[in-house]
């Protein structure tokens, strides 16, 4: 985002301060004690009187007249817990915030349009962003004063909540013209960014300006785009890995590559227990932020496989099932729902769970194979881990792989490939069970709606590409969670689910990723139940979230009114809402024959044009959706009564092929209506002697079905 120029109060909040001294209160529990939020949880201890967010806050505030301390979060943000025990658990700063503010917290997870909203605020006020996120607004939610994470002293220019604090205070009882021209300046701006019109049309011109970019960041030594901190963003991937397959471009396929070995071999992927943390402080994906989010999950493991997919390299294969097993071995829900996040912080210190000294690999691996995994983790005495804030070696390792060590090690020890592999993973499985003794790192244990569709998508095409029953089942288990637990009487979703209770409202992501992860389930399964669930899904987030010029809005048009109602495109560390949709649309058009979900799509796309042309890498999904739109989609229908070994056997090699702008439909003859009520144009599709018959199709003209799978195959590599 542009940095926006607006009246930034610091000076003024910082003139005519007077002395605030108080007397030190303890109190034992908060609102935030009856939250289902672990965020929120975690806070309700404070001696700060926090509220949730909610009308209770609101109407204490207007009739006290005082303004809102506003903090946004989420359970595993580090520098939250470090704010949290700097300035919220301190006494003296909690009672300056209860005398002078309502205080209210609030868990981003849950609210991303409140998050979105008072994030831009905080970027166009300040240049940046980030968590915690700190607003202090009026009880009417009109923000004036923004920021991020405060210590409790002030550092350098950074001021500390004992200075903050009375300086707001002060500007809210002598201020107030001040503060009313800054609000009213940023309600004209969020207004602006808000609102879109319709573009024009998009065209090759926005990929190729996006492929550009990407070669123009791209990190040709270890992989990854830009500079550090490093975010691993395989939305990127994706795009890439398509558009070489649809360019037949071997740039875009090395740039994926480069980027994938790197992040497996470093330390942002987790060596030991598996899975990838958060994103690399450092060029080398060496060292992580420590915390592992759900998403980053389901995401990195699609870019996996499309990868395997796409070279036939099982080694990727290899690491997306390492996430798989993570997930399923952590973060799932004993009822197939899916935890959200594992925190970066355990003992009050970030990754003190994950790192080792050198000399607790000889103690647990004995001398012989310690010896070893010191090297093949590139382990040093005097540690290869250092505190980001100062630089200094702290004694501690964090594993990574280096290529270069095990090829010294097969020479110097005369060993096969596969005798050091068995000693790794046998070393890696030993240090894992003496890791699980470690006081482990908080889990966020609540599902989420919006992410569960993701990791559903994800364990769907597994399925698929991996011929994986395990994966599938997992993607079925979680839809029904979904169904059975986040889904009204009226068929609408709901927000989260956490202890037996399922409440908050639904947002634009929440519906565009569960119907993301059904498409792929009926590709997985051809249980057209999962194309009826995501159309009746899809008509819902029409007809609550669509703005009549494009696009579709965060929040619903029944949800809780702000200064504005937003709407967001970019695609960030996920796919936004509106990437996704306006790739449901499209596939959801190819699918059911029906043109009225592809011109959705067409203007969900053109309401973002401007932004696009602007910045086109940052809507890489957005561009992958328009890609298969516009790049000769296809659609395969398969005809056969019912599923017999020779017919899954077909269908197995029909999903080895790397086709990522087909779609594929199964015809049951056995009860062919079930697929032609969702999709008419297939009425007319039957058997050829009875066998299993292939109707290849462009734009629905189908070629002269056929029952050689060789034919079939030839298709879908043109």
């Amino acid at each position: 985002m542009k940095k926006i120029i607006l009246i930034y109060l610091f000076m003024v909040f910082f003139s005519s301060c007077g002395d605030h001294s108080m007397k030190k209160n303890k109190i034992n529990q908060n609102r935030l004690a009856n939250s289902q939020s672990p965020y929120l949880l975690q806070h309700a201890s404070n001696p700060v009187n926090w509220y949730p967010w909610g009308e209770e806050a609101f109407n204490k505030a207007k009739k006290e007249k005082k303004p809102i301390f506003l903090s946004i979060g989420y359970s595993t943000c580090h520098w939250c817990h470090v704010m949290e025990h700097e300035s919220f658990e301190d006494s003296t700063v909690a009672e300056l915030m209860n005398q002078n503010f309502v205080n209210i917290k609030v868990d981003r997870e849950e609210m991303p349009e409140v998050d979105h909203m008072y994030m831009s605020v905080c970027q166009a006020m300040t240049g940046t962003g980030g968590w915690p996120l700190t607003i202090v607004m009026t009880p009417d939610k009109e923000p004036f004063f923004a920021g991020t994470y405060f210590p409790k002293e002030g550092r350098g220019q950074r001021p500390g909540m004992l200075q903050l604090i009375p300086s707001l205070a002060n500007a809210w009882t002598t201020k107030q013209e001040e503060i009313r021209s800054s609000i009213d300046k940023i309600q004209d701006y969020l207004i602006r960014i808000n609102t879109s019109v319709p573009g024009q049309n998009w065209d090759e011109s926005f990929i190729q300006d996006a492929y550009e970019q990407y070669v123009s960041s791209f990190d040709p030594n270890y992989g990854g785009f830009g500079r550090a901190p490093k975010f691993p963003s395989p939305h990127n991937l994706i795009f890439l890995l398509r558009y070489s397959k649809l360019y037949d471009n071997q740039t875009s396929l090395k740039m994926v590559e480069t980027t994938l070995h790197y992040m497996r071999m470093g330390g942002i992927f987790d060596q030991i227990g598996l899975g990838f943390h958060r994103y690399s402080t450092d060029e080398h994906w060496l060292l992580p932020h420590f915390e592992k989010m759900l998403y980053d999950q389901a995401m990195l493991s699609m870019a996996y496989i499309e990868a395997y997919q796409m070279t036939g390299k099982t080694n990727y294969a290899s690491v997306a099932r390492d996430i798989y097993t993570y997930v399923l071995r952590d973060m799932t829900h004993k009822e197939g729902g899916f935890y959200s996040a594992e925190d970066a912080d355990s003992e009050g210190e970030e990754g003190t769970f994950y790192v080792w000294e050198e000399d607790e690999l000889l103690e647990i691996l004995g001398k012989e194979h310690g010896s070893i995994m010191s090297r093949i983790y590139g382990f040093t005495h005097v540690g290869n881990f250092y505190e980001e804030a100062t630089g200094q070696k702290t004694g501690k390792n964090i594993p990574f792989l280096s290529s270069s060590t095990q090829t010294e090690l097969l020479k110097e020890l005369n060993l096969t490939t596969e005798e050091l592999d068995k000693i790794i993973e046998n070393s890696r499985k030993k240090l894992f069970s003496e890791r699980e003794k470690r006081v482990r790192p908080l889990k966020d244990d609540k599902v989420l709606t919006d992410w569960n569709g993701l990791m559903i998508a994800s364990f769907a095409i597994a399925g698929q590409v991996l011929n994986e029953k395990k994966y599938v089942n997992a993607a079925e288990k979680a839809a029904k969670f979904v169904k059975e637990k986040l889904t009204d009487d009226n068929g609408k979703l709901m927000k989260r689910y956490r202890i037996g209770k399922a409440g908050l409202s639904p947002h634009i992501d929440d519906y565009s990723f569960m119907v993301w992860g059904l498409l792929n389930l009926y590709e997985s399964t051809f249980k057209v139940e999962y194309l009826t669930w995501a159309i009746e899904l899809i008509e819902i987030m029409i007809e609550d979230y669509s703005d009549e010029n494009g696009g579709f809005y965060i929040g619903s048009k029944n949800a809780e009114k702000l200064m504005v109602r937003a709407k967001d495109s970019y695609d960030s560390a996920i796919p936004s809402g509106n990437s996704v949709a306006a790739m449901n649309l499209f596939r959801l058009g190819r699918i059911t024959g029906n043109t009225k979900w592809t011109k959705l799509g067409d203007k969900t796309i053109k309401a973002f044009s401007t932004k696009a042309q602007e910045a086109p890498s940052g809507f890489s999904y957005m561009l992958t959706a328009f890609m298969f739109n516009m790049k000769k989609p296809k659609e395969l229908v398969i005809i056969a009564n019912g599923r017999n070994t020779k017919t899954n056997e077909y269908i197995r090699k029909i999903r080895e092929v790397y086709s990522p702008n087909v779609v594929i439909l199964f015809k049951d003859m056995s009860d062919p209506t079930e697929l032609e009520n969702i999709a008419p144009w297939t009425d007319t599709h039957s058997l050829i002697d009875e066998k299993l018959t292939f109707y290849f199709c462009e734009n629905f003209s189908c070629k002269q079905p056929t029952t050689n799978i060789k034919t079939v195959l030839n298709y879908l590599n043109e």
